[in-house]
């Protein structure tokens, strides 16, 4: 099944349960904006940092910066914390690590464990991704784009979705 292609639709049953018909197509249609608007994202940080001529860092890789920010964590709390979303954790630490964004030493208490966090590089890096993100937020108020109730409206929908999904993948198993 693709966003892009019709799929079979029922409508509604004498039950009175919801019409897919009207359901799918919406549900299909906030699916695909949530992954363009990821990507989106990602684009918008990529300029920023072309604009500003720092070409050792990713869009990824500025995101995870920012979403570590002051804390210090293992390389696998980067997922289960929601610091990272992408699948090549170990790639994008390495070139962090090794491009001087951030420091890493072995945990004391297990040594099998590395603990990550920023260096002052990481902490500029953060900065001007928080620079953008305050622009972009007060240049979506300002134009009328969208308010702050809209905004508690949406986000308090994307949670119930995130907490819908997360029930789904915990049942699963």
């Amino acid at each position: 099944m693709s966003f892009h292609t019709p799929v079979n639709q029922t409508t509604q049953n004498d039950a009175g349960r919801s019409d897919t018909l009207d359901l799918l197509p919406r549900y299909l249609d906030s699916l695909s904006l949530v992954e363009r608007l990821h990507r989106l994202l990602l684009d918008v940080i990529k300029d920023e940092f072309e604009r500003l001529a720092v070409l050792d860092i990713n869009a990824v890789q500025a995101l995870l910066l920012f979403n570590v920010g002051d804390n210090e964590v293992t390389a696998g709390e980067l997922k289960t914390r929601g610091y990272y979303q992408g699948s090549n954790v170990s790639y994008n630490l390495k070139k962090l690590v090794e491009n001087g964004y951030m420091h890493h030493a072995r945990c004391e208490i297990d040594r099998r464990s590395v603990r990550v966090k920023l260096t002052e590089s990481g902490q500029d890096v953060r900065r001007i991704v928080t620079e953008l993100f305050a622009r972009h937020a007060e240049g979506l108020v300002g134009k009328g784009v969208i308010d702050i109730d809209e905004l508690d409206r949406i986000n308090g929908a994307l949670k119930r979705m995130e907490r819908y999904w997360s029930e789904k993948i915990r049942y699963i198993y």
